[in-house]
């Protein structure tokens, strides 16, 4: 994996009435608000997080 791979990840769903653990995820990407927008490294953690939420976050190309 070169250096500079980043993902940008958007937050499309609410966390309310969600359970703790996939607030806590959304939290640890730096996700909080409804339609923001994240770029984080891409690694395999942070790919695992994705998968984890896929219903909550969505990956912008």
């Amino acid at each position: 994996m070169a250096k500079n791979d980043t993902i940008t990840i958007k937050q499309i769903g609410s966390p309310i009435r969600r359970p703790e653990s996939q607030r806590k995820i959304l939290i640890g990407l730096g996700l909080n608000k409804m339609h923001k927008t994240v770029t984080r490294q891409d690694t395999p953690e942070v790919r695992g997080a994705i998968a984890k939420i896929p219903h909550l976050v969505q990956i912008v190309d």
